[in-house]
């Protein structure tokens, strides 16, 4: 029996210790696509709807401010290229990252540390992701185009940042938090206040449930020096998480009243900073399941916001 989670004798290492339950591009692919299905986390969706989820918040923004609810199509390709960068940042972070990789229990049976991909296919692979996304990227104006362009440039240089700070959750916020700017320029063609605070707001909760996510690998990040905001904050990381919840909120609630947001797109700030109090109450050190349980809740947290602001951009209709 091989030792490596879900693998066999062969050392196919099918499901990665995070991968989500039941996963259906596991459980239906061929063997031959699954390396690179991990590689751009479709066997983790958490990933890309937590990219997703900001630029939801900003296109509902953006409906509450011209009283016409979201643009579905807006939406859909917003989708489409959550998904496709996702699986982008993922294949070039594993790439820069494969040595540390290999050293953390969590990552050592990723596609590129345990030798099931080459890093040339893993590079061939990148540039596929980059076509696909440049395709729906180009779907919008020139304005959002150039917005989306220049986010390149935080994910190029995120994977190195855990070498140098403990801060590397603030880096990865600013890059997953991006779709809070990218929302509104798809509807605008410019960007305004709204759209900088939930920008904010998403950069906050990123530090916030990122920390949570980084509490699983505390160990062997010591071990091998990579940092982050979880070895940093250590005992007082409930703390810690809860300062950058309560900004998010805040900064939420002002750019909801600068469109001047109904009592739907209150009670949902209201459900989401709920959520987001239980999660804090919930953290315990070391129970590495519990993290990775509390990591992914933010899908629920932060649909719940989706819901109240794109319900009060319907109701102003």
């Amino acid at each position: 029996m091989s030792d490596r989670p879900g693998g066999d004798a062969g050392g196919s290492a099918q499901a990665l210790p995070d991968t989500a339950p039941r996963d259906l591009f596991l459980r239906f692919a061929p063997p031959a696509a699954i390396p690179f299905i991990q590689l751009a986390r479709l066997d983790r969706p958490i990933g890309w709807w937590l990219l997703l989820l900001p630029c939801w918040w900003s296109a509902a923004l953006a409906g509450i401010a011209t009283s016409s609810g979201p643009n579905v199509l807006h939406l859909v390709l917003l989708l489409v290229g959550a998904v496709v960068m996702r699986g982008a940042g993922s294949t070039w972070n594993d790439i820069i990252d494969r040595e540390i990789d290999a050293g953390v229990e969590r990552t050592r049976y990723r596609p590129l540390p345990s030798g099931r991909v080459s890093v040339r296919a893993a590079k061939i692979f990148l540039v596929f992701e980059l076509a696909v996304g440049a395709l729906v990227l180009f779907s919008f104006n020139w304005f959002a185009i150039a917005t989306g362009i220049a986010s390149l440039a935080i994910v190029v240089v995120y994977p190195y940042m855990k070498r140098f700070t403990f801060w590397p959750q603030a880096v990865l916020g600013l890059a997953f938090a991006w779709g809070g700017l990218m929302g509104w320029a798809c509807a605008f063609g410019s960007l305004a206040w709204p759209a900088v605070l939930i920008y904010a707001a998403a950069i906050f909760w990123t530090i916030g449930y990122d920390t949570i996510y980084a509490m699983q690998d505390q160990r062997d990040d010591a071990i091998v020096g990579v940092r982050s905001t979880a070895r940093l904050f250590a005992n007082n990381v409930r703390a810690g998480v809860s300062l950058f919840y309560l900004l998010a909120v805040i900064s939420a609630a002002a750019a909801i009243h600068l469109v001047s947001g109904n009592i739907a797109a209150w009670i949902g700030l209201a459900t989401f900073g709920a959520h987001l109090a239980w999660q804090t109450t919930a953290i315990r050190h070391n129970d590495t399941a519990r993290a990775l349980m509390l990591f992914r809740s933010n899908r629920d947290a932060g649909l719940l916001l989706f819901a109240g602001l794109a319900i009060a951009g319907i109701m102003t209709r």
